[in-house]
């Protein structure tokens, strides 16, 4: 496509998901159902985390930071999605894709570093159990959190900053079901490597620091585990950081695949971007449901409640 280099692009076209059109309606309706389930299954941690006493700690009151942020981060995506499906003019606004682009690191962001200091609470609650209550009180609950929203807000904005100097002259075309950094970098007719450099340079540092916290926090609780000889506790602290480990690795795996590389698309981004927008954010709830006793526990004591109470 021949395109003046004064023309300036004002609109993208989102090619969304590569199906077949007999497709599109069987696909909608799976996301329409992940996604209510999403919503249902984060929302109902949040709760009865804020309504049952039992789960009033630092460990389930970060457990709850992460489904809102979950949340919050399908959110971003998969409407879209859904309103692509069934509309035939797949468009968004370059004000609305940057403004996409922001809220999709800004919660990307979030859940990254939130999961490393859920990794540092595993490690003061399995290697400094006496003192847990006292370090990691509400106060410094409520500074950690803080901290999370913060860093997430300057990357985003770093991220946007530098996605403003691109200039698009064309094509318009955007090989994805989402504005992100890569597929609309390679849409510029910018000289983009300084730019590119910034961008992972940005994605990198975060992902950097956040290794290194999980690395150190997950070698101490090892070494304490493999120290300890209670068997009950032994089980229960495998159980726990089995449980976050599984969520990590769902999360940085496709995550470190889509950011920390040059601009270059390949055919499996679309299924990848798919697997860490929608699938992590199913899976993350019902991850820490099955996997942990006093969350099933809580989560029927609450729902034991509101059925006894509407009766």
């Amino acid at each position: 496509m021949n395109v003046s280099q004064n023309q300036k692009v004002e609109e993208f076209t989102l090619l969304g998901l590569d199906t077949v059109p007999k497709l599109s309606i069987v696909l909608f309706i799976l996301l329409l159902i992940i996604y209510l389930l999403i919503l249902l299954g984060n929302l109902l941690i949040m709760v009865t985390v804020y309504f049952e006493a039992r789960l009033h700690s630092a460990m389930y009151y970060f457990l709850s930071k992460l489904s809102l942020v979950d949340l919050c981060y399908a959110s971003v995506t998969v409407p879209k999605l859904l309103v692509d499906f069934l509309s035939k003019k797949n468009t968004v606004s370059l004000s609305g894709c940057i403004t996409q682009l922001f809220f999709l690191h800004f919660f990307a962001g979030t859940e990254c570093i939130l999961l490393t200091v859920m990794a540092y609470d595993r490690y003061v609650a399995i290697c400094n159990p006496l003192r847990y209550s006292s370090i990691m009180n509400r106060t410094v609950c409520y500074w950690l959190e803080a901290v999370c929203w913060a860093i997430s807000f300057f990357h985003s904005i770093i991220q946007i900053i530098l996605t403003c100097q691109l200039k698009f002259c064309g094509p318009n075309r955007i090989d994805h079901f989402f504005c992100d950094i890569h597929p609309l970098s390679v849409l510029s007719c910018s000289d983009i490597f300084i730019i590119e450099i910034v961008f992972v340079a940005n994605s990198g540092l975060i992902s950097a620091l956040c290794f290194i916290v999980l690395l150190i926090s997950y070698m101490g609780i090892i070494r304490t585990i493999v120290k300890t000889r209670s068997d009950k506790g032994t089980g229960k602290a495998f159980s726990t950081c089995a449980s976050h480990l599984i969520v990590v690795t769902l999360f940085f795996g496709p995550c470190v695949f889509i950011y920390l590389r040059p601009s270059v698309s390949y055919a499996a981004d679309k299924m990848v971007s798919i697997f860490y927008t929608v699938l992590t954010p199913l899976l993350n709830p019902i991850i820490y449901t099955l996997r942990n006793k006093e969350v099933k526990a809580a989560i029927r004591s609450f729902l034991g409640k509101k059925l006894f109470h509407r009766n």
